[in-house]
């Protein structure tokens, strides 16, 4: 059980940046709660420091010495008279320490508890959780694999093409696609390395190579008094570098039953860790529409605008309820799905070799009008800085139908103007002339394939 928080939370604490940063405070704002920024020196003239309440300074640009710095964040906290951090999502929304720390702290964490955290964190041990909530998983180790010899036996009762994984990993980091025996041995002490080195973690786990995948994933919400659903699906499945760069909802490519079965697993996984909050079971779906589970990310996405287009709901009004103690407002029976949306992430990158693209935005201009939303981090005269992932907005489009979405994010993604930098909207205009794209036939490799005409 959760405790109420009696007051409601009166001073929130971003511990993020950029888009989501502004997101966050936009709510924070309508609730009447006061808020508070930290920042490190690359992103001090940025919008979400100047919009903020209060801001304070948290290190140098390198994230491990400002985002990622659990007590310069913890001081910042205390020093502004926060009674509430949310962590956004990425840098330390998912780290448990952070989480513990929070509380230890006095402070209000918005998202699940640590244990959970944990362990839905460590793929190994939510693999586990989830074969036992009869949740489906793609076939594999049952847990870490110690050596090269035991991965080498492992891959081959398995059957190859096999993925190698860190088990501490996230964001496409670490994973292999392996053919062969040769190819394992190849790189599985680098493999363990580098889960070392990016998660503090070497543990690696081997599955079953699925063949052109589609990643769907379903929206849960959780309250303390063990009320769990769902909030739709979203198919996330145009992909660079095992990162996503558009998602949309509902999935354009599954039965309606597949759905179903898709949704009422997602619920499950969420039951079966006793969650709280707003979480994202992940799927891969293969051409026979079989599904499993992928991971669960115990945070906000960043794709979540699509499914507040389509529910009507304001999640991060919905996360803060929770986390003040309130039951859930509504049943799974109330959610209401209205139309289509698509989300498309503006990343500040070459948009031929997906490389990174810093520097300052001399102009900028977004779409506007119905059915068009933009989040963004960034206004003319910013500095995009090296340090940090590229992706410097989104832009949501929504309408009645899918064909009439498509056909506004034409007018819209065309209406962009960003210079100073590159950028990857002509690659997101190109993507959408794609016939299997504006078909909804499309896994993951469409981008990749794309790239190689």
């Amino acid at each position: 059980m959760i405790v109420r928080w009696q007051m409601g939370i009166q001073t929130l604490l971003i511990a993020n940046r950029g888009e989501i940063a502004r997101r966050i405070a936009r709510t924070a704002r309508q609730r009447g709660i006061r808020v508070i920024a930290v920042h490190s020196e690359a992103d001090r003239e940025l919008p979400f420091v100047r919009e903020a309440d209060e801001a304070h300074l948290i290190g140098p640009p390198p994230v491990a010495q400002s985002y990622l710095n659990i007590d310069a964040i913890i001081e910042a906290a205390k020093r502004s008279g926060a009674d509430a951090i949310h962590p956004g999502y990425g840098l330390l929304s998912e780290n448990a320490t952070f989480a513990r720390r929070v509380a230890d702290a006095g402070l209000l964490f918005v998202g699940p508890s640590p244990e959970v955290i944990a362990q839905m964190g460590d793929k190994v041990t939510a693999r586990r959780l989830m074969e036992g909530a009869g949740v489906p998983v793609v076939p594999g180790t049952p847990g870490g694999v110690d050596s090269l010899d035991e991965a080498k036996q492992a891959a081959r009762a398995i059957g190859y093409p096999v993925m190698l994984k860190a088990s501490a990993g996230g964001g496409g980091i670490g994973m292999h696609r392996l053919n062969t025996e040769e190819e394992l041995a190849g790189v599985f002490d680098s493999a363990s390395n580098r889960a070392q080195a990016y998660f503090g973690d070497p543990t690696l786990f081997l599955e079953k190579w699925i063949d052109t995948p589609r990643h769907v994933e379903v929206q849960v919400l959780a309250d303390g008094n063990g009320r769990v659903i769902h909030l739709g699906e979203r198919e996330c499945s145009i992909q660079r570098r095992n990162q996503k760069v558009v998602e949309e909802s509902p999935s354009p490519s599954i039965r309606p039953e597949t759905r179903d079965r898709l949704c009422a697993a997602a619920v499950r996984a969420a039951e079966a860790v006793a969650y709280t909050g707003a979480g994202t079971v992940e799927f891969l779906v293969d051409s026979e529409e079989q599904f499993y589970f992928l991971e669960m990310n115990t945070r906000l996405q960043v794709e979540h605008p699509v499914t507040e287009m389509v529910t009507g709901l304001d999640l991060v009004d919905l996360q803060l309820d929770v986390a003040e103690g309130k039951p859930l407002p509504l049943t799974q029976e109330k959610v209401r799905f209205h139309g289509h949306a698509v989300e498309y992430r503006i990343y500040a990158e070459d948009p031929e070799r997906f490389l990174p693209s810093p520097g300052t935005i001399t102009h900028l201009k977004w779409p506007d009008g119905n059915g068009v939303r933009v989040d963004a981090g960034v206004e003319p005269g910013n500095s995009v800085a090296p340090f940090y992932d590229p992706m410097i907005a989104k832009c949501i489009v929504a309408g009645s139908t899918r064909e009439e979405v498509l056909s506004r994010s034409g007018e819209a993604l065309s209406r962009i103007r960003i210079e100073g930098i590159k950028h990857n909207v002509p690659l997101l205009l190109r993507l959408l002339k794609h016939p299997d794209f504006q078909a909804g036939r499309y896994d993951t490799t469409l981008l990749t394939q794309q790239k190689q005409r």
